[in-house]
Protein backbone atom coordinates (compact mmCIF):
# COMPACT_ATOMS: atom_id res chain seq x y z
CA UNK A 1 0.00 0.00 0.00
CA UNK A 2 1.60 3.61 -1.36
CA UNK A 3 1.05 6.28 1.14
CA UNK A 4 1.02 9.85 0.57
CA UNK A 5 4.46 11.91 1.62
CA UNK A 6 1.70 13.99 4.21
CA UNK A 7 0.86 10.09 6.17
CA UNK A 8 4.52 9.05 6.34
CA UNK A 9 6.05 12.38 7.24
CA UNK A 10 3.30 12.60 10.17
CA UNK A 11 4.24 9.25 11.96
CA UNK A 12 3.13 10.13 15.16
CA UNK A 13 3.98 7.81 17.66
CA UNK A 14 7.31 5.51 15.96
CA UNK A 15 10.08 7.82 16.96
CA UNK A 16 14.07 6.70 16.33
CA UNK A 17 13.96 4.23 19.93
CA UNK A 18 10.84 2.51 19.14
CA UNK A 19 12.14 1.80 15.67
CA UNK A 20 15.51 0.55 17.69
CA UNK A 21 13.11 -1.25 20.02
CA UNK A 22 10.90 -3.16 17.37
CA UNK A 23 13.26 -3.91 15.39
CA UNK A 24 15.70 -5.46 18.40
CA UNK A 25 12.46 -7.70 18.94
CA UNK A 26 11.63 -8.91 15.58
CA UNK A 27 15.21 -9.75 15.04
CA UNK A 28 15.35 -11.52 18.33
CA UNK A 29 12.39 -13.59 17.68
CA UNK A 30 13.71 -14.49 14.42
CA UNK A 31 17.12 -15.73 16.33
CA UNK A 32 14.24 -17.94 18.49
CA UNK A 33 12.78 -19.14 15.31
CA UNK A 34 16.02 -20.23 14.31
CA UNK A 35 17.11 -22.25 16.92
CA UNK A 36 13.54 -23.89 17.44
CA UNK A 37 14.01 -24.83 13.57
CA UNK A 38 17.68 -26.61 14.51
CA UNK A 39 15.60 -28.66 16.96
CA UNK A 40 12.71 -29.59 15.35
CA UNK A 41 14.34 -31.21 12.16
CA UNK A 42 15.16 -34.56 13.88
CA UNK A 43 11.60 -35.09 14.48
CA UNK A 44 10.84 -34.17 10.93
CA UNK A 45 13.19 -37.01 9.40
CA UNK A 46 11.29 -39.92 7.89
CA UNK A 47 9.85 -42.79 10.17
CA UNK A 48 11.76 -45.84 10.44
CA UNK A 49 8.62 -48.68 9.89
CA UNK A 50 11.18 -51.68 10.91
CA UNK A 51 8.46 -54.63 12.08
CA UNK A 52 10.80 -56.15 13.99
CA UNK A 53 12.52 -53.38 16.04
CA UNK A 54 9.34 -51.62 16.81
CA UNK A 55 5.58 -52.20 17.55
CA UNK A 56 2.48 -50.93 16.16
CA UNK A 57 1.80 -48.16 18.60
CA UNK A 58 4.91 -46.87 18.91
CA UNK A 59 5.40 -46.59 15.31
CA UNK A 60 2.24 -44.92 15.29
CA UNK A 61 3.37 -42.54 17.91
CA UNK A 62 5.97 -41.89 15.98
CA UNK A 63 4.64 -40.85 13.10
CA UNK A 64 2.02 -38.66 14.82
CA UNK A 65 5.31 -36.94 16.31
CA UNK A 66 6.67 -36.63 12.97
CA UNK A 67 3.09 -35.03 11.65
CA UNK A 68 3.14 -32.39 14.93
CA UNK A 69 7.39 -31.54 13.85
CA UNK A 70 6.08 -30.93 10.36
CA UNK A 71 3.34 -28.87 11.61
CA UNK A 72 5.09 -26.58 13.75
CA UNK A 73 7.72 -26.52 10.96
CA UNK A 74 5.06 -24.68 8.58
CA UNK A 75 3.83 -22.53 11.31
CA UNK A 76 7.63 -21.28 12.39
CA UNK A 77 8.13 -20.32 8.30
CA UNK A 78 4.90 -18.61 8.67
CA UNK A 79 5.68 -16.66 11.59
CA UNK A 80 9.34 -15.88 9.90
CA UNK A 81 7.94 -14.91 6.83
CA UNK A 82 5.53 -12.50 8.61
CA UNK A 83 8.26 -11.04 10.78
CA UNK A 84 10.79 -10.49 7.93
CA UNK A 85 7.53 -8.13 6.31
CA UNK A 86 7.70 -6.36 9.49
CA UNK A 87 11.12 -5.75 8.57
CA UNK A 88 10.51 -4.45 5.37
CA UNK A 89 7.82 -2.03 6.68
CA UNK A 90 10.31 -0.63 9.30
CA UNK A 91 12.97 0.22 6.31
CA UNK A 92 10.20 1.49 3.90
CA UNK A 93 8.88 3.82 6.73
CA UNK A 94 5.63 1.87 6.47
CA UNK A 95 5.52 0.02 9.92
CA UNK A 96 2.83 0.51 12.56
CA UNK A 97 0.46 1.37 9.97
CA UNK A 98 -2.78 -0.99 8.87
CA UNK A 99 -2.49 -2.47 5.33
CA UNK A 100 -5.86 -2.76 4.82
CA UNK A 101 -7.05 1.04 6.27
CA UNK A 102 -3.73 2.96 6.22
CA UNK A 103 -4.76 3.88 10.02
CA UNK A 104 -2.17 3.84 12.65
CA UNK A 105 -1.78 0.13 14.77
CA UNK A 106 -1.77 0.53 18.26
CA UNK A 107 1.59 0.51 19.83
CA UNK A 108 0.11 -1.86 22.30
CA UNK A 109 -0.94 -4.37 19.91
CA UNK A 110 2.41 -3.97 17.87
CA UNK A 111 4.67 -4.52 21.32
CA UNK A 112 2.09 -7.85 21.28
CA UNK A 113 3.06 -8.83 17.84
CA UNK A 114 5.46 -6.40 16.17
CA UNK A 115 4.61 -8.24 12.86
CA UNK A 116 1.21 -7.00 13.07
CA UNK A 117 0.40 -5.77 9.82
CA UNK A 118 -3.57 -4.77 10.52
CA UNK A 119 -5.22 -2.53 13.29
CA UNK A 120 -7.85 -4.39 14.60
CA UNK A 121 -10.72 -2.89 13.37
CA UNK A 122 -9.39 -4.39 10.57
CA UNK A 123 -8.48 -7.52 12.01
CA UNK A 124 -12.12 -8.58 13.74
CA UNK A 125 -13.15 -8.00 10.01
Amino acid sequence: MVKCKAVIAGISKLNATDEVKFRDLIQARLAEIAQEDALGEAGQATVELDQQSVGRLSRMDALQYQAMAKAQATRRRSEKTRLKAALGRLEEGEFGYCDDCGDEISLKRLELDPAAAKCISCAKG
